[in-house]
């Protein structure tokens, strides 16, 4: 069968964590690289439908492709080693350490953020004809995007930064799941329509996703977005990583975890020899 039940996926989550913790920094950089360079194209072609169609649903339908993409060929975003790696740790495997864990999650965060950046400013010179000319429609949708979700949340104090906070404990819970469903299945088919479901909710849903992130307000900047550098780290992408950072292993990776790995080594551990029920004397001769 195509399906992988969840003791056999849990299992698979753990050994991903560990293989991320030890892969070169040379593959975890142009993996993530390319993550986020894939999500950034993705997230650009999810705008462009919405403002052509004037329906942000048919953009959210088709925004999973880029995500489906890259997880086929192997490239790490930030919210899926959030949640895959610290099992490694908490699994007790041989050589994996905090440092270790941090070290990953460094490094890929520096390549989603070069990836999506050099998508920002291709996308920037095609909106703008290199800079010559005013951004068109979509342009302007990307520096609305960025102006409304950093200053609209910064109008409303702590209630903003406590609501950019709880959507990026949102989107890591669905982009997690998304993560996680992918292993449910050995077809590609079965992947693909695993992580569709749960990056469609995310992406409709307005929640904050760090990569994406990392494409839309630099972007945003480019293209005459109202806010500034400091506007996007403060009110966005800082407290978006912390959001995902949250979510992710606390509703995904922790709660698989403990109901699947650990609860099936527990019943599969022999009993204690006090608790071992005795063979009659006739059996046992």
């Amino acid at each position: 069968m195509s399906y992988v039940n969840p003791t056999d996926f849990v299992r698979k989550m753990i050994d991903a964590g560990e293989a991320k913790v030890f892969m070169s920094a040379r593959d975890t950089v142009i993996r993530a690289y390319m993550a986020g360079a894939i999500l950034a194209l993705a997230a650009a072609f999810a705008v462009t439908v919405t403002v052509q169609t004037g329906e942000p649903l048919v953009g959210a339908l088709l925004f999973p492709v880029g995500f489906c993409l890259l997880y086929l060929m192997g490239f790490d975003l930030l919210t899926g080693v959030f949640t895959l790696v610290p099992l490694a740790l908490i699994d007790k495997r041989p050589g994996v350490r905090l440092r270790s864990v941090l070290r990953n999650w460094g490094l890929v965060f520096v390549g989603n953020f070069a990836g999506a950046l050099t998508v920002a400013f291709m996308m920037a010179v095609i909106l703008t004809y290199a800079f010559t000319v005013d951004p068109n429609e979509v342009g302007q949708k990307i520096g609305s995007i960025g102006t409304s979700r950093t200053v609209g949340y910064a109008d409303h104090g702590a209630a903003g930064m406590l609501t950019l906070f709880i959507r990026g404990v949102l989107c890591n819970w669905m982009v997690s799941t998304g993560v996680v469903a992918a292993m449910m299945s050995r077809s590609v088919s079965g992947k693909v329509i695993g992580m569709w479901m749960p990056i469609l909710v995310f992406f409709y849903m307005g929640f904050e996703h760090s990569v994406v992130n990392m494409f839309l307000f630099p972007s945003g900047l480019m293209l005459g977005g109202d806010f500034s550098i400091s506007d996007y780290f403060l009110w966005n992408e800082i407290p978006t990583v912390i959001g995902n950072l949250v979510g992710g292993p606390l509703f995904v990776g922790l709660t698989l975890y403990a109901t699947h790995a650990r609860t099936s080594r527990e019943q599969d551990a022999p009993l204690p020899a006090e608790k071992k029920i005795q063979a009659p004397a006739e059996l046992s001769a």
